[in-house]
């Protein structure tokens, strides 16, 4: 089975093909096109929702046809796009370009949840070659989100706790800007830590030890400002040392909400997915606290180009949660989340 993936969420416009085979449940990427107005948003410190829009209808095409080179859509088997959560202007740009090309070529049509597109990121071309056994715990974690999900099997997910305010890479960027550091911060913040040894700051890990799975970054924010403001002037040392002490605290903060809740429900994976799982320091942490409590759970992060939004995750997503809908039934929800 070959699907056409088609991502507008944002500010990337993506699309891709996988193919994938019902006996054995391996997907293979054989088209991966993005393109994006990070450039235009760096300008401004943060997305703008009308030029992202203006990009992709821009975009779309271009994008399709490159992710198409080697194949007509005529061979497909089925049209997989997001239609939730993002930004409205972006999701109308995918979702009408999907529709109009599954009437026109009388393709089955999927809608897919963005969120749960980069869970489904973990199940493309498996570079471990391990299998991703259920029960799963999936730590959704970027931008505009912080969610821990329990997967029972595929269509079956609980969605335990998320965040009450910011998200990680929300906080990342927040204080990243206070730092003077360009948009986005996260992966500027990653690169200075490199080379910083101890936690200085020691920020708050907030609800750490709360019963619940909930998060909250909101407060680590104002800490890690009150810090910087009391600092008369700000050197490359000093910058670097807020920046691993930052790191330190989010990660302490996703990874013991995390492996509690493996434990309690008795996973036999965890998978990350989201802008924020191409950190390799959060990767080496979250391997290292699982060596630590001798848990023979598996651990699965999605390739770097992968973690960002992208349309082969969304062609994943539909493969394993496949569910034609009606194209005039389609329709873009920004406010889509978990059932």
């Amino acid at each position: 089975m070959k699907i056409l993936g088609i991502e507008t969420s944002c500010d990337e416009t993506g699309a891709a093909i996988i193919e994938a085979d019902k006996n054995d449940n391996k997907v293979k990427l054989l088209s991966n096109s993005v393109s994006t107005s990070l450039l235009l948003h760096a300008k401004t410190g943060g997305i703008i929702p009308e030029i992202a829009a203006r990009e992709q209808v821009k975009y779309i095409i271009p994008v399709i046809s490159d992710a198409l080179k080697g194949n007509k859509i005529e061979g497909l088997d089925a049209i997989a796009v997001t239609v939730g959560p993002g930004l409205i202007g972006s999701l109308l740009v995918g979702v009408e370009t999907a529709k109009t090309l599954a009437y026109l070529y009388k393709k089955p049509i999927i809608p897919v949840n963005h969120l749960i597109g980069h869970i489904y990121s973990n199940f493309i071309e498996n570079q471990e070659s391990e299998e991703i056994d259920f029960p799963a715990m999936a730590l959704i974690v970027s931008g505009g989100h912080t969610d821990l999900v329990l997967i029972k099997g595929h269509g079956k997910i609980k969605w335990l706790g998320g965040t009450r305010d910011d998200a990680a890479g929300e906080a990342f960027d927040k204080i990243g800007r206070l730092l003077n550091l360009p948009y986005p911060a996260g992966p500027h913040i990653e690169k200075l830590s490199e080379k910083i040894a101890k936690d200085n700051y020691r920020f708050p890990r907030p609800l750490i030890d709360s019963d619940d799975y909930d998060f909250s970054f909101s407060g680590l924010k104002t800490a890690a400002m009150r810090e910087i403001q009391a600092i008369e002037q700000l050197n490359n040392e000093t910058i670097s040392d807020i920046c691993f002490s930052l790191q330190e605290a989010v990660f302490d903060v996703l990874i013991t909400k995390t492996l509690n809740a493996a434990k309690q429900y008795n996973v036999k994976s965890i998978l990350l997915g989201g802008g924020v799982s191409a950190n390799q320091k959060l990767k080496e942490e979250f391997e290292s606290a699982i060596g630590s409590r001798q848990s023979a759970v598996k651990f699965f992060v999605p390739a770097k180009n992968l973690s960002t939004d992208n349309a082969a995750m969304i062609a994943s997503a539909a493969f394993f949660n496949y569910k034609e809908v009606p194209w005039q039934k389609i329709t873009a929800n920004p406010e889509l989340y978990f059932d």
